[in-house]
């Protein structure tokens, strides 16, 4: 877990999501693609869709869409199907689309149902761009007479060629709409309840551990650079050289490629692959024979029909070939040393959650019937991960916290404790606050800055009425100012904060400063916490304590010697 110390909390959001993404193409997109269910891409788009823009209401940060759909697509790579670049290019792109909506129409209903439907929409662009490189333009030739044929058989009164398209893709935005509907008032649901901490599922000694275990494939820069070339060359030879000579260069190429890559192979030796390799020369044969104006022979369109399918075996298998070879572990660290340096931490990190994401993943059936219910709880899963996460991040920090009741002498103690501390060199930071008393009567509090020792005014019980109160006391925005600067995350050894209370729980006070340190600093913390709220901010800041200390109940210097041991200063 080290390297995930210096993975920031953008980038681990973002694997969560992507973690949760990806489980649910895995498990949900192997079940639709085995039962050759129809649309199963727009199913797994509509359900990313309603995961990403739930999780938006709980995390707000700009850029986790498109991160997400980084992380999502390398991890596609652990799908039991082959890898190829057209799933992860429509995933990264999907995201990419619904990050750029929310980036100019901002987190609202509008820009939600925009994004979802441009996403959503991607795949019919995708399917049409993948018909194009694969077979070429002749394919948009076939298609186009044939429309046109179908105009003229059936007598139709519009443009048969463009009518399709247009309907589909009208089908495709709405579908994404209603999956963004569906996302806002999952979210919403999810902002109003709290966290449900679930019991999580260990994942069980997996065909997934396996694969991951399984390294003893032989990465070569020079084959992917070898591969590209292949690729290239052998598209630019189309129509240049002889037709057969051509054929036995594109054989030669898919048989080298199929005996060092096995999931190459897996790919030609789909027969799906073959049915439609026969039905595309058939369709071909008849277009370009038959209904274009200037007929070639049969033999002639049964060899463009071929030459299609060549190029289409050529692609298939070259993007696999590429995606095997881009897993190349200098290629991964290469990318570490640029701007996307933090990725393969988040894939790392990604790795290592995907197959308690994978078991903790509802039965298909339950995904299908209750969408909504499922989201629910993979968001759930994603903030019990990001607390397990930030905990381990800061797995060697102490928190010791102070209690009793008021006016018990908690003050005191931490007062004492920091004064004898920095007598021996330990470098302290924080605030503590100090009674005001008149008459013997409590008027206020002030701050004081530990390792400044500044005193700054903070509740009074006098005030006007633009300030903000807590019971009976004014906030002075002073005080809040002058601590907010005192809780600045740094490198001291130990943070204190004096009298975390109501303010606090009402996400006032020194809320912001505390959930920075507890879940972004590495500084051991001191915390003051009256006793009728401890259980309270125990479960509001995820805070598992080293030493709860009673000051009624025990004698201060032993917290001071735990705290100094722990510490290990010394002049």
């Amino acid at each position: 877990m080290e390297k995930i110390q210096h993975l920031n909390e953008k980038w681990i959001k973002a694997s969560i999501l992507g973690t949760i993404w990806a489980s649910s193409e895995i498990v949900l997109g192997s079940f639709l693609h085995n039962l050759r269910i129809p649309f199963s891409g727009n199913i797994l788009t509509a359900i990313a869709i309603i995961i990403l823009i739930s999780a938006n209401y709980k995390w707000k940060e700009n850029g986790l869409f498109w991160r997400a759909g980084v992380i999502c697509a390398l991890l596609k790579t652990m799908s039991p199907s082959a890898v190829i670049f057209g799933p992860m290019i429509a995933i990264f792109t999907e995201s990419v689309l619904l990050e750029l909506s929310v980036r100019i129409l901002g987190r609202t209903i509008p820009g939600y149902i925009l994004g979802a439907a441009l996403a959503m929409s991607w795949n019919l662009f995708q399917k049409i761009f993948n018909f194009i490189i694969f077979y070429g333009y002749n394919i948009v030739e076939v298609y186009t007479n044939l429309m046109q044929y179908a105009e003229k058989q059936l007598h139709l009164k519009f443009d048969a060629v463009w009518a399709p398209i247009v309907l589909l893709l009208t089908l495709y935005a709405l579908f994404g709409a209603v999956s963004a509907i569906i996302g806002i008032r999952t979210g919403k649901r999810i902002l109003n309840n709290p966290i449900i901490t679930n019991q999580l599922k260990k994942p069980s000694n997996s065909n997934f551990e396996q694969k991951q275990k399984h390294t003893d494939f032989s990465y070569s820069l020079f084959w992917l650079i070898f591969n590209i070339i292949l690729i290239a060359g052998s598209l630019l030879l189309i129509g240049r050289i002889n037709f057969y000579v051509w054929s036995v260069l594109v054989v030669s190429i898919a048989l080298t490629w199929a005996f060092r890559y096995k999931r190459a192979l897996r790919q030609i030796a789909r027969p799906r692959l073959w049915i439609f390799f026969v039905l595309i020369t058939m369709v071909t044969a008849f277009v370009f024979s038959r209904l274009q104006s200037e007929s070639t022979s049969i033999l002639s369109a049964i060899l463009i029909g071929v030459e299609m399918n060549l190029r289409a075996i050529v692609l298939i298998m070259g993007f696999t070939v590429l995606g095997t070879e881009l897993y190349n572990p200098k290629i991964r660290t290469y990318f570490a040393r640029t701007y996307f340096k933090q990725l393969p931490l988040a894939l790392e990190l990604s790795l290592d959650s995907l197959p308690a994401m994978i078991a903790n993943t509802p039965e298909v059936r339950t995904i299908l019937k209750h969408p909504g219910i499922v989201v629910q709880h993979f968001i759930n899963y994603a903030e019990n991960r990001l607390i397990e996460i930030r905990q381990n991040q800061n797995i060697n920090r102490k928190i010791y916290i102070v209690t009793g009741k008021i006016g018990a002498g908690k003050t005191s103690l931490i007062r004492e404790i920091v004064s004898k501390l920095k007598m021996e060199n330990c470098r302290v930071e924080g605030i503590v606050t100090t009674r005001i008393l008149e008459n013997e009567i409590t008027t206020g509090y002030d701050i004081l800055n530990v390792s400044a020792n500044e005193k700054a005014r903070f509740l009074r019980t006098f005030g006007d009425g633009a300030q903000q109160r807590i019971g009976k006391y004014f906030i002075y925005a002073e005080g809040l100012k002058s601590g907010e600067a005192a809780l600045k995350i740094n490198d001291a050894e130990l943070i204190v904060i004096d009298e975390i209370g109501k303010l606090e729980l009402e996400e006032k006070g020194w809320h912001k400063s505390l959930h920075e340190i507890i879940f972004h600093s590495k500084s051991n913390l001191l915390l003051s916490v009256r006793e009728e709220v401890l259980n309270e901010v125990f479960d509001k800041y995820q805070i598992s304590p080293e030493t709860i200390f009673n000051v009624s109940d025990q004698n201060g210097d032993e917290l001071f010697l735990k705290i100094r041991s722990d510490l290990k200063c010394s002049n």
